[in-house]
Parts: C-alpha cells; sequence; structure tokens
C-alpha cells in the first residue's frame, strides 16, 4: 500500500511546483530589437521624459485644469442625433431600398459585401471626429525625428566611406605609377646597346 504521508507530501510538491510553470510557459518572448513606446499625458508644466536608445516617450500636454476632470472625449454623448449635421442625416437615406452587392443589406445576392466599407468609412468619421489625443500621430512624428537622426549620421558614414575610397583609389593609382615607371626604368637599363 501506498503510504498516505508520501501521497500528501508528493501532491503538495506538484501543486507548489505548478505555478513555476505556468509562469515561465506564459512568459512571452520578448523581441531583442523591439522598440518600446511609452505613452504619457502630463499636465500644466509637468515634466516630460526624454526618449532613450530603446524607449520613445511620448508625451501629451494639458492644461493644469484638466487635471482632475473627466476626459473631454468621455464629457459628451458623441451619438447624441442633435450633433449630427444635416448633410450626414440625408446620406444616411441614400442606401435606403438599395439590396445587392455593396448594399450591406440581408436581402439580394452578395448584400453582406458593403457592411464592411461601411464599417471602415464610419470608423474613420469618428476618427476624425474624436477630439481626444493622437497618440499615433505623436508617435509617428517621434519616428520621424530618429529616422531623421538616423539618415545623417548614415550620410555622414555614406560621405567618410566615400572619401576612402577616394583616397585608395588615388594611393592604388600612385602605387601603379610608381610600379610602371620602375619597370620601364628597369627595362632601359637592361637594353641591349644599339649596334652603330
Amino acid at each position: 500500500m501506498i503510504d498516505r504521508t508520501a501521497l500528501i507530501l508528493g501532491a503538495a510538491l506538484a501543486l507548489m511546483a505548478a505555478p513555476a510553470f505556468a509562469q515561465e510557459a506564459e512568459a512571452p518572448a520578448a523581441a531583442p530589437d523591439a522598440e518600446k513606446i511609452n505613452m504619457v499625458i502630463v499636465y500644466g508644466e509637468d515634466k516630460c521624459e526624454e526618449s532613450s536608445a530603446d524607449t520613445i516617450n511620448v508625451c501629451a500636454r494639458l492644461s493644469e485644469g484638466d487635471r482632475y476632470r473627466i476626459p473631454t472625449q468621455l464629457r459628451d454623448d458623441i451619438n447624441d442625433p442633435r450633433k449630427e449635421a444635416w448633410t450626414n442625416r440625408v446620406l444616411a437615406y441614400e442606401y435606403v431600398g438599395r439590396d445587392g452587392t455593396m448594399s450591406c443589406s440581408a436581402t439580394g445576392a452578395g448584400g453582406f459585401t458593403g457592411c464592411g466599407l461601411k464599417e471602415i468609412d464610419a470608423a474613420y468619421a469618428e476618427k476624425d471626429q474624436d477630439p481626444g489625443l493622437a497618440f499615433g500621430r505623436m508617435i509617428s512624428a517621434e519616428r520621424k525625428k530618429r529616422l531623421a537622426a538616423i539618415d545623417a549620421e548614415a550620410e555622414l558614414v555614406e560621405q567618410r566611406v566615400l572619401q576612402f575610397e577616394k583616397e585608395r583609389a588615388e594611393r592604388e593609382a600612385r602605387l601603379q605609377a610608381e610600379a610602371d615607371a620602375a619597370a620601364e626604368q628597369e627595362l632601359q637599363e637592361s637594353a641591349l646597346p644599339q649596334p652603330k
């Protein structure tokens, strides 16, 4: 028979080891050259940390009065029909009665095909009206700034390489000219005397 104490001890050890194995399995492997993006909202005169070599810090600055307020995008109801322009109301009726391909309706063949475009158009319209912070544009600007620095450094390296190649070509041409002159002189010295 199996000893009850040994069985309990084995189960306890298995339970204690399980979280360690789970943590090792769940830890995602980070890419070695993955850039980290730190998006921060700062208020008033708060300091924004500078970006480092492996981290892009993007700070959106809001006024000091907004520090303890509800964010602007949550203050108003963006779906309030009173805020919709008449043009948009009229355009909403454009698809009334349409069915078939590209209509986003349940009737007709291919009626579903227009739904994706309708959702994409709605998403872009919502994005244009969003009064919130545009971290995507700020990150893009920071990346452009970094790429400009990289391009400037690459230009300097390229100029140094071109200068080195030019000097090497001049040195090789000079050595070849010296070798040709030495060969010509050796040929003249070893030439047989001409009969008179």
